[in-house]
């Protein structure tokens, strides 16, 4: 009886802890991107046409210490509500070693490439804007939402990917995720905060 009594304890004892690491996994495997990984290399992508006219590729940013893929689009008001933030992002990193590039993959009217080269012009973005009809480089990293950020170490492994900052109202900002992600690297450390959960407006796939 004993022997029976401890044979159900240990069968009690993995079948919960059994499921409590299913539990675990699956959290993780779930939480924010369900594609990408930090630390994972990075999906590559070549040939995209810009609003200047030439075709840009990841090979094309070897000399680069790190570099910031954003998804946008011309339609996101959350999108426009960010744009000066980037475009000083851009101002304050250049010279640090730093690229950073949009890349739209919207098939919507709006954001075909010459009403991103007119949004480009408009806004005085100061940095490459790409179109990607589509939309696979937008899948591969698992980009759900525009604006969605995704930091490049030198190795292009994914190094932080999820939201600019924490709040749409630049006045009302306490946590600047990517400059501090971009801070980190550029100091040799990796970033305290590595993913945070995408805002903005939902990427529409075909």
């Amino acid at each position: 009886m004993t022997r029976i009594r401890r044979w159900v304890e240990c069968a009690t004892y993995f079948v919960v802890g059994a499921a409590v690491l299913l539990s675990t996994s699956t959290l993780r495997a779930a939480k924010f991107n369900k594609v990408l990984d930090i630390g994972k290399p990075a999906p590559v992508w070549s040939d995209l046409l810009g609003v200047d006219d030439k075709r840009h590729s990841l090979s094309d940013l070897k000399a680069s210490k790190l570099v910031v893929v954003v998804f946008a689009s011309n339609h996101c008001p959350v999108v426009k509500s960010y744009e000066r933030r980037l475009i000083r992002f851009v101002d304050d990193y250049r010279d640090k070693g730093v690229e950073f590039l949009a890349i739209s993959v919207s098939q919507r009217a709006t954001d075909q490439l010459p009403q991103m080269k007119v949004r480009a012009v408009g806004s005085g973005f100061n940095f490459p804007y790409l179109i990607d009809p589509s939309q696979k480089i937008a899948k591969a990293y698992g980009a759900t939402h525009t604006p969605h950020v995704f930091v490049l170490d030198q190795q292009r492994r994914v190094a932080y990917m999820g939201k600019i900052d924490d709040h749409l109202d630049e006045s009302k900002v306490t946590e600047r995720f990517l400059r501090d992600a971009v801070d980190a690297l550029l100091a040799g450390k990796s970033p305290d905060v590595a993913e945070t959960r995408q805002v903005g407006c939902e990427i529409e796939y075909e």
